[in-house]
């Protein structure tokens, strides 16, 4: 049975914002590391989206940019969405039925899943589907944007926490 992991990068007062949130090199590393050791990634429709920029090189990336597109574009992907139609390589769409073929995916696969979106996670959680999050914590305060928390949640419990160069620290708690 898979172990489903929401890995997002957080504000401190709790907001994901993609484009307010870019990542300096030493918190790309993690994520280069965190992409390259999870084969199975289940996203929402705008964060599946906003990735679709690995699908093909660009002329200014440097040595980072293309370890990070090599490995994303390996991993296996379903996208929860009822409004697309077309996915790239490696992905497989969920429109109908959603908690019940999330359901099934849990079962049939073994090891990680990344979880990513925020109304994608909220559903999960609310479906007691969670299992882990590693928050990336940046230090800036948003105030405004998608919460990544919305209602209450089951009890966590802290089960690591990591530096990440001198700007982010890394939270994972377990359900």
């Amino acid at each position: 049975m898979a172990r489903f992991v929401c890995s997002m990068n957080v504000s401190l007062d709790g907001y994901v914002d993609h484009d307010r949130m870019v990542p300096d090199a030493d918190v790309f590393r993690f994520w280069i590391r965190a992409v390259k050791r999870t084969p199975n990634t289940l996203y929402g429709r705008k964060i599946y989206q906003l990735m679709t920029y690995w699908q093909d090189d660009q002329p200014d990336w440097g040595d980072a940019e293309r370890e990070f597109a090599e490995a994303w574009r390996a991993q296996k992907k379903w996208v929860v969405s009822t409004t697309l139609t077309d996915l790239g390589p490696n992905a497989t769409l969920i429109s109908q039925d959603i908690e019940a073929q999330i359901r099934a995916l849990k079962a049939r696969l073994d090891g990680e899943v990344d979880v990513s979106g925020t109304r994608l996670v909220q559903s999960l959680s609310d479906w007691g589907l969670m299992d882990e999050y590693r928050l990336v914590y940046h230090p800036l305060a948003l105030g405004h944007g998608r919460p990544l928390f919305l209602g209450p949640r089951p009890p966590m419990r802290l089960a690591a926490s990591d530096h990440i160069g001198d700007t982010a620290i890394c939270l994972t708690y377990r359900t």
